[in-house]
């Protein structure tokens, strides 16, 4: 019940934020939720914290770090871009997460 309190209280907040309600507002932060608890270790919940903060710090610092210096007109566009090949690399290289642990093969 909290949870879901919690979700529509950020639900309102978000279309105060843009002044609009559409039935897709919440299609990318939803996304970016995800990718989070993701990176970070799905069930494990300070790794979805680190990995949070991981892939804000990623979004936000990114653009200006690696792509100011190709000669791409608006790189911050790109931001949503750089989020994704965070999680296809943290994916490829570690599938259960930063935090995350592997199973054993019986709980598995």
């Amino acid at each position: 019940m909290i949870g879901g309190a919690l979700a529509g209280a950020a639900g309102v907040l978000f279309a105060l934020m843009f002044k609009q309600v559409n039935f897709l507002m919440g299609f990318i932060p939803g996304i970016k939720g995800f990718t989070a608890a993701v990176v970070g270790g799905i069930g494990n919940i300070p790794g979805a914290m680190v990995g949070g903060l991981f892939l804000g710090l990623a979004e936000s610092l990114g653009p200006n770090l690696f792509l100011d210096g190709l000669g791409i007109p608006a790189p911050y566009q790109l931001k949503d871009a750089i989020a994704f090949t965070l999680l296809v690399l943290v994916l490829i290289f570690r599938p259960t997460g930063i935090l995350g642990e592997a199973l054993p093969e019986k709980k598995a």
